[in-house]
């Protein structure tokens, strides 16, 4: 087998195995529910062979390259010396932290630095390399349930530039045409003028940032130092994402569904408790016709065990009184039902809310970067390791939907219960 054939095996079997694993994810998105637990199994094993085949083809593609310089003519070689050709990328993120902390003369990190245009960034950082940013925003099915859901704009050109766009305005002040209007006109009868209202959505990137401390020997062991650092990394982002696009005020950060201008807030019958008639207040507030899920916090848990209707019927668990030998259900009206340990607890605004994440905008700016410092932990010999990236957002609606025919009715694709 040539080079040419053993580059080209690679590349189809990395496009199936990433087809493969995009599949498993649409498949769960359509049907409205996590990944298995055996696909959970084999999205890992498909992630740790893509990986490894772009490392081969990587490895694979600088040979070829290596073996056409050596077979060019002498005459030639003054085009290729003046060349600068890419260095074999990182094995792995642990790889890329060894040198951002013991080698930043390493050839790699110059080249990612030239490439993205970046620099040594914000405070030291280095971009992290695009082959492995996708590992840290990986969204765990069971962990992340903002960004998967929400409508997510790419960053730009330049990454962390304001970003403002039109939008009809829906409010009740208006219609749900944007303030248009339609009238049957007699013979001979006048049209009525109307005017389209629009109006202006922007979002800034916002800089965050964490960090960690490990121990030099276990940095300096990259590639067991890999796994431990890729996953406490992954887990700051996509906690940290999550809090803020349920919560957040908006003040140098995004503003939350709990906080969306466009939520409609149902007050609980009872104070701390979550009764049947809170539930069917929600539903009927909601917005139809796209992706509605519940989220709600684990200390609801017993309220929906022991919810009964005015027959005293559970409506929860399956079976009535005999439902506690079988598995909770998934859904709630048959809308599924996902537990959040960032939410609320229990009798606190938000700790059940029925929402349509696709109407919520994330504005993605740069990073992620990787910055580290020996200085806090000098004679510990710990590393601390900070990563930081942009990231905006808001609801796409400023107010409640009016129902047609009827402004004082309104319903929306963010309902909490207060």
């Amino acid at each position: 087998m040539t080079l040419q054939e053993r580059l080209h095996n690679i590349v189809a079997r990395k496009s199936a195995g990433i087809e493969a694993m995009k599949v498993m994810l649409e498949k769960a998105d359509e049907e409205g529910r996590d990944l298995t637990e055996q696909e959970t199994r084999e999205y890992a094993y498909l992630d740790k062979e893509v990986d490894k085949l772009k490392a081969d083809e990587a490895r694979v593609h600088k040979l070829i390259t290596d073996d056409t310089e050596l077979a060019t003519p002498v005459k030639t070689v003054r085009t290729f010396i003046t060349k600068k050709t890419a260095p074999e990328e990182f094995k792995n993120l642990g790889e890329f932290l060894f040198s951002v902390r013991f080698n930043q003369g390493d050839e790699r990190l110059q080249y990612e630095e030239r490439q993205q245009s970046m620099g040594i960034g914000v405070e030291g950082g280095f971009a992290v390399p695009t082959q492995f940013i996708p590992t840290l925003r990986m969204v765990d099915p069971q962990a992340t349930i903002f960004r998967p859901r929400c409508t997510v704009i790419p960053a730009g050109d330049p990454p962390d530039a304001q970003v403002s766009m039109p939008a009809l305005n829906q409010g009740s002040a208006q219609n749900i045409y944007g303030g248009m209007s339609v009238e049957w006109i007699s013979e001979g009868g006048t049209k009525p003028e109307t005017d389209m209202k629009l109006r202006e959505i922007t979002l800034t990137p916002k800089e965050v940032a964490g960090h960690t401390v490990i121990t030099d020997k276990l940095l300096r062991n990259w590639g067991a130092a890999e796994s431990v650092v890729t996953n406490m990394l992954r887990l700051c982002m996509t906690g940290t994402e999550d809090s803020v696009l349920l919560s957040g005020d908006g003040v140098g950060k995004p503003l939350g569904v709990l906080n969306s201008p466009a939520r409609i807030e149902v007050s609980r019958t009872t104070a701390a408790s979550i009764v049947f008639a809170d539930v069917i207040a929600m539903f009927a507030q909601a917005k139809f016709g796209g992706s509605l899920v519940w989220i709600g916090s684990q200390t609801i848990l017993p309220q929906l065990i022991t919810m009964t209707d005015a027959g005293t019927n559970s409506v929860w668990l399956p079976g009535g009184t005999s439902g506690a030998a079988n598995p909770p259900p998934g859904t709630l009206f048959g809308i599924p039902l996902l537990f959040n340990e960032r939410s609320p607890a229990l009798g606190t605004t938000g700790d059940l809310i029925l929402c349509d994440l696709s109407y919520y905008l994330i504005k993605d700016g740069s990073g992620p970067f990787v910055a580290t410092s020996p200085h806090v932990h000098f004679t510990s010999n710990k590393t601390v390791i900070k990563i930081f990236w942009n990231v905006d957002g808001q609801s796409w609606l400023d107010a409640p939907l009016p129902l047609e025919g009827a402004t004082s009715n309104t319903v929306s694709p963010f309902v909490v219960l207060d």
